[in-house]
Formats: structure tokens, C-alpha cells, sequence
């Protein structure tokens, strides 16, 4: 239907309302030419446009309903919300561990506000252990905002500051770091953090949430709860990613900062560890390790922090007919470094070989890793692979795309005079970036739909 009819009206969501008799805050029965709806009527978000109700559903979720789909409305209840975490005293135990909690803009506990219709994270101890009161029997908890972005902002900027700080803390003597972020590219700062920051004595661990704290499937407490408990009392020092396990809300998974990558948009067990297995189960406080080696935490507080990083480093996805002129253009802009991600075991088409070697004279660093992810490169076994290394490309193992992009602007921050040094660093395993094997349950994809997966799934899926 044209809204030209409701040219008159300043507000037609007003208008139903007003005719059916019902007003914000209104828990309602309504019908419409879509189908039938319960739920509670929201205040409209500043951004929100004046066609369409806000409606939230008893799942958590909020839906849009447009103002003329809709035919009779029942009132059912007046339920008017507040969406203020309550603040209380973070309590204080000399005995506890402390920990400390960098915010980079990431929802971990939140508040939704209506009046702009985003959410707000709650980040002051106060806030938290209103939020989340069971942190107060796991550590002494201090936090500190560093930025307010959402994690498709964090970059290289980001990046040096939140080394710089994980290394303070730990030299201030907190038993453990907590990074609170985006999950969208948190697997991108977790490589980052375990090439600035080497070495650590203690936990550094990053948490996000991928459902915000005011939705009833929210993970964000059960992530928060294991990360600090990881933080103040786990075993390894290292960059970790603390995430949701399972599908069900049953424990939280530790992966090492350079083999993790988030797999799915929305599910909340979406981080997953490739080309190897987690590094441990976090449960109800019980650590469960999974990996056979990792750095334990120590008592000193040494830690070696290289905060430098280049941004003239890119990394090139191929695909078949790419052209030359995509790597020249590159090379062109003044970039430095290439990571190229490349089909089979590192292979690109013969087109680009004269860029290639166009950009090796230029003093372009460039490496090779897998468009698989799983796996290793193995430029040896194939003639175009063969001559894809004499024209200067460096195989990179097993190291997956991004986190191989992430390592080379960091080493050619470090080395910005001394390709050799680039060179060395990038070939050399340094947080697990590599691996000498991918064990035998390091790479399992389960296919939907065959008899033996069904059957599995039958068993353990609630």
C-alpha cells in the first residue's frame, strides 16, 4: 500500500494506536495481514522511521510491523521496562586474584537503550557486578575503557595502545588480563596481541559476546564469567580467545590467539580453533586441558613488548582469471608486503607471474598461504608451485591468511629497514602461528545429511 495516503498524518503508528487503543509499554496480541503477534511495544529508536511498531517477542527478539498490516490489536498487560544495570560496590578480597579489564568497545554486559535503540555496554566494576555477580567470588576486578569502536574500527591504531596497556598490567602485577571486544575481527587482535606482546607470565584473554546481554539466549555472561576465571586462576600464559563450546550452555572453549577464526555470522559457538585442537575446556571453574603444550603461567613479570606495526601490508585473495594489474596496482600504492592466499597447496595462475616478479624487484615481500585454511603450503610438489617460489614468493606453513597479514605488518614494523629480519620473523614459528603437524582431530568438518553424522548428532545434540 502507497504511504501517500498517510501524507497527512505526522505519526501513522500514532494514529493505529490511538484508534485500537494501546500505547507504548503495552504488552499486545496483534493481528496483522502477516499473521498474529504477541509481544511488548517498544518506544521507537531515533532511528527508527514512523511506518513501522517495534515489537519485542517473549524470544528476546524484536520484530518491525508495518503501521497498515495491521487489523485488530488486544491488550493483554502494561509492562513499562528499565534498562539500567543496577550498580553496586565491587567487592574487595585480599585473597582473590586481581585482574584487569580492557574495554574496546565490545557488548559483554548491556543495557538496551530505546531512546537511540543501542545498546550500551556496561563496563564499570559496579555495572558488572550488578550485571554479573559471580565475578566478585573470582577475582579483584579493575577496568579501564580504552576505546568505544565497533571491532570493525579496530586496526593498527587500536592495536599498539592495547599492547602497550596489556603490558603495563602485567608489569603493575595483576595476575591476569581481560580484553573485552567485538567478536566480528577479535581474532585479528588476538594474532596481533600474540606477536606484541611475547612471552607473557599470565592470562591475556579476549571475550566478546555474540548476543547482547537484554536477549535471553545471550552468551555474554557465560563468556565473561570463564574468561575471568581464566584470567585470574588458569594455567596458560598466553593470548587466548575464551568463547562459547557447544551449541547448549555447557562450557567455554580456550583458543590460542593465532590458530582461532570465527566461522559463522550469528551462532554462538561460532569461534573455532583450525589446524589444530583448543588449548583447554573452561566449566563451572574447572579448567580441562585439551592441547598438550602451552606456556604455563609463571611468577615473574617479564614480558616483551614490540607495539610497532606497518600498515603498508595487504593480503590478496586469488581467485581464477585474476590479472596482473591487481598486484600491480598494489605495488603501485607503495605497499611493502603481500600475503597472498592461493588455491591447492599454494598455487596462482601464470597470468600474474610477470607482476610477481615485478614486484619482487620493487623489494615487495610477498608469502604464500592456503584459501583452505586447513592445511599446509607445499610449493615443492607442483610446477607451478615450483615456479611460483623462484620468483620470490615464501611458503608460510600452515598459517592461516589473516593471521599471516596481521604478522607481516607487525614484522615489517619492527624491521622497516631490513627485509632479511622480515623475512626470518615471518618463517619463524613464534605463538603457535605454525605448526610442525596438524593433528589427526585438528581438521573435522561434520557434513549434514549422511547417515553415520546424523546418527552422532542424534546422540549429543539437545
Amino acid at each position: 500500500m502507497s504511504t501517500d495516503r498517510y501524507r497527512g498524518y505526522r505519526d501513522p503508528c500514532r494514529a493505529v494506536m490511538q484508534r485500537l487503543g494501546f500505547k507504548v509499554w503495552s504488552e499486545v496480541r496483534m493481528e496483522t495481514t502477516r499473521g498474529t503477534f504477541e509481544g511488548l511495544v517498544l518506544p521507537r529508536s531515533e532511528t527508527s522511521d514512523e511506518l513501522h511498531f517495534a515489537l519485542k517477542l517473549g524470544t528476546g527478539y524484536n520484530i518491525g510491523i508495518r503501521h497498515d498490516t495491521v487489523r485488530a490489536v488486544e491488550e493483554l498487560g502494561f509492562r513499562e521496562a528499565v534498562y539500567k544495570i543496577p550498580e553496586q560496590e565491587f567487592p574487595k578480597d585480599p585473597a582473590l586474584p586481581r585482574v584487569k579489564l580492557y574495554g574496546t568497545g565490545g557488548t559483554i554486559a548491556s543495557r538496551l537503550d530505546y531512546r537511540t535503540g543501542a545498546v550500551i555496554p556496561a563496563f564499570t566494576p559496579g555495572e558488572l557486578y550488578g550485571s554479573v555477580p559471580e565475578l566478585a567470588d573470582i577475582c579483584n576486578l579493575e577496568t579501564e575503557k580504552l576505546f568505544g569502536v565497533f571491532s570493525e574500527n579496530m586496526g593498527p591504531e587500536q592495536y599498539l595502545v592495547l599492547a602497550e596497556k596489556v603490558g603495563e598490567a602485567i608489569r603493575d602485577g595483576y595476575d591476569g588480563v581481560v580484553v573485552g571486544h567485538g567478536t566480528d575481527t577479535m581474532h585479528h587482535t588476538a594474532a596481533v596481541l600474540s606477536f606484541m606482546v611475547q612471552n607473557p607470565p599470565v592470562p591475556v584473554v579476549m571475550v566478546g559476546s555474540q548476543r547482547s546481554s537484554d536477549r535471553p539466549s545471550s552468551d555474554a555472561a557465560r563468556n565473561l564469567i570463564a574468561a575471568t576465571w581464566t584470567a585470574a586462576n588458569g594455567p596458560i600464559a598466553e593470548v587466548m580467545v575464551c568463547m562459547f563450546g557447544p551449541t547448549s550452555d555447557k562450557y567455554n572453549l580456550l583458543h590460542r590467539g593465532t590458530r582461532v577464526r570465527k566461522m559463522h555470522s550469528s551462532t554462538r559457538s561460532t569461534f573455532r580453533t583450525i589446524g589444530d585442537i583448543p588449548l583447554a575446556m573452561v566449566q563451572d571453574g574447572t579448567f580441562t586441558p585439551l592441547h598438550d603444550s602451552w606456556q604455563p603461567r609463571r611468577a615473574d613479570r617479564e614480558v616483551t613488548v614490540q607495539a610497532r606495526y606497518d600498515e603498508r601490508a595487504t593480503l590478496l585473495y586469488y581467485y581464477p582469471g585474476m590479472l596482473p594489474d591487481v598486484l600491480d596496482a598494489v605495488v603501485e600504492k607503495g605497499y611493502r608486503g603481500v600475503v597472498i592466499a592461493g588455491t591447492g597447496l599454494g598455487h596462482v595462475n601464470r597470468k600474474i607471474y610477470p607482476a610477481l616478479e615485478r614486484a619482487r624487484d620493487a623489494g615487495v615481500q610477498m608469502y604464500m598461504t592456503l584459501q583452505t585454511l586447513w592445511g599446509f603450503v607445499q610449493m615443492q610438489v607442483y610446477e607451478t608451485g615450483r615456479e611460483i617460489l623462484q620468483l620470490g614468493v615464501v611458503p608460510l606453513a600452515n598459517m592461516m591468511p589473516e593471521v599471516a597479514f596481521i604478522k607481516l605488518g607487525w614484522a615489517l614494523g619492527v624491521h622497516p629497514d631490513d627485509p632479511d629480519a622480515v623475512r626470518t620473523l615471518m618463517t619463524t614459528p613464534l605463538a603457535g602461528d605454525m605448526t610442525e603437524r596438524e593433528p589427526h582431530d585438528g581438521y573435522l568438518i561434520f557434513q549434514g545429511g549422511v547417515p553415520e553424522i546424523r546418527e552422532f548428532l542424534g546422540s549429543v545434540w539437545r
